[in-house]
This record gives C-alpha cells, sequence and structure tokens, in this order.
C-alpha cells in the first residue's frame, strides 16, 4: 500500500527524475493533455480530461500530504509532483488549440506554470505556508491560474494575428 500511495504522490513516478522532478511531472499533465486532444479533440473533453487531472492529483495532494511528509522526511518533498500534476492541469484548462497537433498551446501553457511555479509571485509564495497537504497544493493551483491567464492572452493573440 506504502508503494502505491508513493507512486501517487510522486505523481506516477515522475518524482523519482533525477533532476527538476517537477518539471518533470508537469510535463506529465501536458503529455495528458496532447493525448486527448489526439484521442478526443473536441474542447468539451480535453477540458474535462484536465479537470479530473486536476482534481484527483489535488485530492492525492491533501490526502496523502501527511504521509509524504513522513515517508520522504520532509514538508513538501521534492519528489512529491502530485501539486505539479494538479497546478499544470489547471493551467491547461480551456487553453485554444493552437499549432499541429496542439504543441504550440502544449508549449505556452508549460512554460508559464513553470515560470509561475518556480517564481511564485504573491500571493503564490504566501500559500505555501498552509497546514500539510494544502500548502503543497495551493500555491501550485495558484501558478496554475496565474499560467492559464498568461497562457490564454499569449494564444488568443496568436489566433487573431
Amino acid at each position: 500500500m506504502n508503494r502505491f500511495r508513493k507512486f501517487l504522490t510522486t505523481g506516477l513516478g515522475l518524482g523519482y527524475a533525477p533532476f527538476a522532478p517537477g518539471t518533470f511531472g508537469s510535463a506529465g499533465a501536458v503529455g495528458v493533455f496532447a493525448l486527448t486532444v489526439w484521442i478526443a479533440p473536441k474542447p468539451i473533453c480535453v477540458i474535462g480530461v484536465m479537470a479530473l487531472v486536476a482534481i484527483f492529483f489535488s485530492v492525492v495532494c491533501v490526502r496523502l500530504g501527511p504521509f509524504t511528509e513522513k515517508a520522504f522526511g520532509k514538508k513538501d518533498p521534492s519528489q512529491c509532483t502530485a501539486d505539479e500534476w494538479a497546478g499544470q492541469a489547471v493551467a491547461m484548462l480551456g487553453l485554444p488549440i493552437v499549432g499541429c497537433g496542439a504543441w504550440i498551446t502544449c508549449w505556452a501553457g508549460f512554460a508559464a506554470f513553470r515560470l509561475f511555479d518556480i517564481t511564485k509571485p504573491p500571493p503564490v509564495r504566501q500559500l505555501e505556508k498552509l497546514p500539510q497537504g494544502w500548502g503543497v497544493l495551493v500555491d501550485d493551483l495558484a501558478a496554475g491560474v496565474y499560467a492559464n491567464i498568461v497562457a490564454q492572452v499569449i494564444l488568443r493573440l496568436w489566433l487573431a494575428g
């Protein structure tokens, strides 16, 4: 059971990447986005899948937060990438599909999320102080909202141009 919980909190194992595990976790969520666009490109399908990813990994992060801290021996361990999955999924919600196979959309959403997740502009950094799994999760969700807004503007300007 502990192996399965670690598998979930590490974002399906991507948190074990030898470097930049948060970036790998984010890439996993973008991969789900790209796969969904390829399989079921209707916007409602893509939005639905990304909403489910955000909700699922949010629940994992909060419910397994205490376990994760104990298992890895610190608050918000780098191996825990469930929060990146959730935040990146929020960043991808409702983005217009731009470019062949949505690659431009994927890169815009990914780059914007990584920027806000790393720089943590106010109030994102302050949200990390919330207790247990909430502090681990909510800062990434806020970074996802910021990223979504920026990516929406960039992609819609791209489409208009």
